[in-house]
């Protein structure tokens, strides 16, 4: 007995294609449910969910909307919300898909299985896949990244520890697993991560499956990436300070406290932005103006050039893209750093959550794939019967609706604009200075890095990176 759910917020773009996609999974029809959780405060937004639920439940999908009065504790809130139902008990795993995910039709069957015969199992993760990942030169630079994570840190991680961060969706849960580790926490942003290191303190493992993908979108415009990383990396330094006092007392094996503490939450979320920020971005151009200081070329282009080629091995397509990799990482590292620094000190940022904005880059031909079957139309006879008039009420509604949402789409698309980022343009000004001075004292390789650099940041804080936002 599978619980579906899919929680979303505002997210017209994308519902009808993650609605389509969880109705068509392959799963006996009596034994699964889906659970569509609707946190929208858009009027518009909730009419054309619930019409769209409304419209698989005629088609025999056994699919609820579910909506908030009262929307406390954002995604983790909805969750916990949705599991309080009485019928849940009958239930005994859920999957979640936020609401640009598709799944496949056979993914509940390449991944319940693995629960069989396995108590101690209490998540099985799927890898995601990208609808849009050539999209811009800013989706291509997030796919690097991700492929990393999957590729190394999740699957590595899997096989050796069976402990990996949940990913928030594209995952199976034992709902037992969730009930025995305190259930979802509206203490932080990453509630997602908070109930992965719970489960993994009260003896739970998990398995990634690198095989099994999910269909997703990665965001388009740089505003949406850099709201989405801040928040990727202040809930975590949150979520760490809340945990290390039970990672402490757990009585788990001390090499798994070790790797929680310094691998899973220091050295990508709190080490890494920290050293690119400060290294990169303020000590070697303040250098260029100490003519005592110097730092030696290792620091300055092997290490970085090492560490971006081992990032950029799990995707060997990109590598064509390692330079603008390397660059745009170091200046992401002000967000991050930024982001660390709220989340660690408990900053009124760090409680910000944002929904990624999405694109709905799925075809129209998936959509029509993936639609209900219609019912065919039966025409009246000319018997001296009256016209159907709800019929024909009904197609001029959908005609109008479809002229206002292009209407919409036109004036979006006139009122996009480019943001101006001051932090980025600052430091762009500095690198800039930097590299100038560096030139006139004739240090070759500094000069460069300092000039590309320089430029990365301005292009940035020029929003040239990316689609424009409205």
């Amino acid at each position: 007995m599978v619980l579906v759910q899919i929680p979303m917020c505002n997210e017209k773009e994308v519902y009808q294609q993650s609605i389509a996609a969880v109705c068509n999974l392959d799963w006996p029809k009596s034994n699964f449910l889906v659970q569509v959780l609707d946190d929208s405060d858009d009027p518009l937004t909730q009419t054309l969910i619930r019409e769209e639920v409304a419209k698989w439940q005629q088609q025999g999908a056994r699919i609820v909307y579910r909506h908030r009065v009262l929307r406390d504790g954002y995604k983790a809130g909805n969750l916990k919300s949705a599991m309080s139902c009485s019928y849940v008990k009958e239930y005994e795993f859920v999957a979640i898909f936020d609401a640009d995910f598709q799944p496949h039709p056979d993914f509940l069957k390449r991944t319940v299985p693995h629960f069989k015969d396995n108590d101690e199992l209490g998540l099985v993760q799927a890898r995601w896949s990208f609808v849009n990942k050539d999209e811009n030169l800013l989706t291509r630079l997030q796919y690097i990244n991700l492929c990393f994570h999957f590729e190394v840190e999740q699957q590595v991680n899997g096989v050796f520890l069976n402990f990996f961060g949940f990913n928030g969706t594209a995952g199976v849960w034992r709902i037992k697993a969730l009930e025995d580790s305190g259930g979802w926490l509206e203490r932080t942003t990453v509630e997602d991560m908070d109930i992965a290191v719970r489960a993994h303190l009260h003896g739970w493992k998990f398995i990634f499956l690198n095989d099994v993908e999910c269909q997703c979108e990665l965001p388009e415009s740089y505003e949406a990436y850099r709201k989405q990383q801040h928040r990727w990396h202040s809930g975590p330094m949150q979520l760490f300070r809340l945990c290390l006092p039970d990672i402490i007392k757990c009585k788990i094996a001390f090499w798994k406290k070790a790797n929680l503490i310094f691998l899973f939450f220091l050295l990508r979320k709190l080490i890494l932005p920290f050293y690119s920020f400060t290294l990169f971005c303020i000590i070697l151009p303040m250098t260029m103006f100490v003519p005592e200081a110097e730092l030696p070329d290792w620091v300055v282009c092997y290490v970085p050039a090492l560490m971006s080629l081992l990032n950029i091995l799990p995707s060997p397509k990109s590598f064509p893209f390692i330079i603008p990799y390397l660059l745009f990482e170091n200046t992401m590292s002000v967000t991050k750093f930024n982001a660390m620094i709220s989340g660690l000190f408990q900053l009124g940022s760090a409680y910000e959550w944002v929904v990624t904005k999405k694109s709905g880059r799925s075809s129209e031909g998936d959509l029509i794939a993936l639609a209900p079957p219609k019912e065919p139309v039966k025409h009246a006879t000319r018997t001296g019967s009256a016209p159907n008039l709800d019929a024909v009420a009904k197609e001029e509604q959908q005609q109008q609706q479809l002229a206002a949402s292009r209407k919409d789409a036109a004036a979006k698309k006139k009122e996009k604009h480019n943001r101006i980022y001051k932090k980025e343009l600052a430091l762009s000004m500095l690198l800039l200075t930097a590299a100038a001075r560096s030139l006139l004292s004739k240090q070759g390789i500094h000069f460069y890095f300092l000039l590309f650099q320089g430029v990365s940041f301005l292009l940035v804080g020029l929003d040239l990176i990316g689609e424009q936002v409205e």
